[in-house]
Parts: C-alpha cells; structure tokens; sequence
C-alpha cells in the first residue's frame, strides 16, 4: 500500500517586502509580494526524501490561502511533490491558527494520508502552534521540531535537538511531524520539475466541500484577535564613538548608560 504522504504549506508574505496591516488589522496580503514561506520548504525536503526511501509514496502538498496561494503549491511541485490540494474561500479571510487548523483536519481526511509533515512555523505569524493543533484534531500522535525524520516499519522516527538535550522520538502511523530548518536545505527546482509541475493535478476547495460553516471560521469565527496595531518607529541615526584614547571607556559608558551591561 502506497505511503500517502501530505505536507501543510503556507503562502506568505515576502519577508523583504514592506509589510504592514490592512483596515481590518489583518494581514495586508495585496501590496506586498508573496511566496512559500521558507520554513515550510524544509517540510516539503524531507517528505521528498520519506518518499524517495519508501518502496511505493505519493506526496500531496496542502495549502489554505486566497488564489496567489497557488503559487506555492506549484513551487512545492516542481520542487517534486505528487499532487496538491488548495483550500480557497472567501469566507477564510481572517481565520487565525486555530480555525486555520481545522479546516487543515478535514482537507487532510479528505485527501487521506499516513504522515502529515508540517514547518516549524510560519514566516509571518511565527506561532508554531499549528502541528500540535493538527495532530489534535486528527486524533493521532505529534513528533515535533524534528532536525531528522525517517520512516519504517509503520513507524515515523525523529532526533529533537534541545539546548541541553538531544531526544530520539518514535510514533506510529497514522502521526504529525514537524521538521526545523535544521534538517536539511532544501532542494532548488530544476527547469524539468517546474514544466513538470504545469501538469501535475491541483485539487480546490471550499469550505462546503469540507462540511465546515463560515462562522467556524475567518474574523468572526477566530479565537484571537489583533486589538491594536502601530508601525515600526522609523530607525534613527547611531551614536558614533571615536577613539582618540578612551574610546573603550566612552563604549563602557554609553553600554551602561543604555542598561546592557
């Protein structure tokens, strides 16, 4: 039986870009280029590398986004997953982690998988709350913030780097992975993979499809919300410190008088 193997992707907005918020203190996704976040490249890596072990694995990439998501789901294909799954309403403005995850559970049952594998978190909210969410909802094991992964014999199998420890962590399949940015750079498409990817199947859908109700999810249905929101205080010119022989004793004093040391 083939090793069905989904990875959760996100669109995001261009870290380099000028990003700031709209009216609604939502993310303002129109002026700013967008991509797939980094992070999740990572994820899609090493489920390639699950795949290319495995005796039979398919690989599906799963995004939740407006249109332009689309654009990371064709990055993930032509980087060499199978197929992809776009989850696109109107309705999904808005929605925070937690509606977010939901809808992720029922596009996962609904495409059918063995292995979820998922980034450490995203390059625009940076929570990193949304594998643990996901194995939740789906009611089956999480092996998270994974620098190594492996699957075999029916069983997922990761090494978790901490600042003291390192832990050697196993489940069974069905289970939810995340993956750092420690495990492993990422594959660049090659010109055969992105005409590849043209034609490789991209499935849409929407929230009916899910069987799930608007007001589950978007502003409404979100369990946090943005109260308040300021732009970034324009940077300021530096203090300049010449050395004309007490140099090191003026830096001491401008450090302490800052409070850093």
């Amino acid at each position: 039986m083939s090793l069905r193997i989904v990875v959760c992707v996100k669109y995001v907005p261009d870290a380099t870009g000028d990003r700031h918020f709209a009216d609604d203190l939502t993310v303002d996704r129109e002026d700013v280029d967008g991509l797939l976040s980094e992070l999740d490249e990572y994820a899609v890596e090493q489920a390639l590398q699950i795949a290319e072990n495995a005796d039979d694995a398919e690989v599906t990439v799963l995004t939740v986004g407006p249109e332009d998501a689309k654009d990371a789901l064709r990055k993930a294909l032509s980087m060499g997953a199978d197929k992809a799954v776009h989850v696109e309403d109107d309705d999904l403005h808005g929605t925070d982690a937690i509606g977010t995850s939901l809808v992720l559970a029922k596009a996962v049952e609904k495409t059918g998988y063995d292995l979820v594998v998922c980034g450490m978190a995203s390059t625009d909210g940076t929570m990193g709350v949304l594998p643990a969410l996901l194995s939740e909802r789906l009611g089956v094991p999480q092996v998270t913030l994974l620098s190594e992964v492996s699957v075999e014999g029916g069983k997922v199998t990761g090494r978790r780097d901490g600042d003291t420890a390192t832990e050697q962590l196993q489940a069974a399949l069905p289970a939810v992975v995340s993956v750092t940015d420690q495990s492993g750079e990422a594959r660049y498409p090659s010109f055969k993979g992105i005409m590849a990817a043209k034609k490789k199947p991209v499935q849409s859908l929407g929230l009916e499809d899910l069987g799930i109700d608007a007001d589950e999810v978007g502003l409404e249905g979100s369990w946090t919300k943005v109260d308040a929101a300021a732009e970034r205080p324009a940077r300021t010119a530096g203090t300049i410190v010449k050395d004309e022989g007490e140099g090191a004793k003026r830096l001491a004093e401008f450090l302490a008088g800052q409070k850093f040391v």
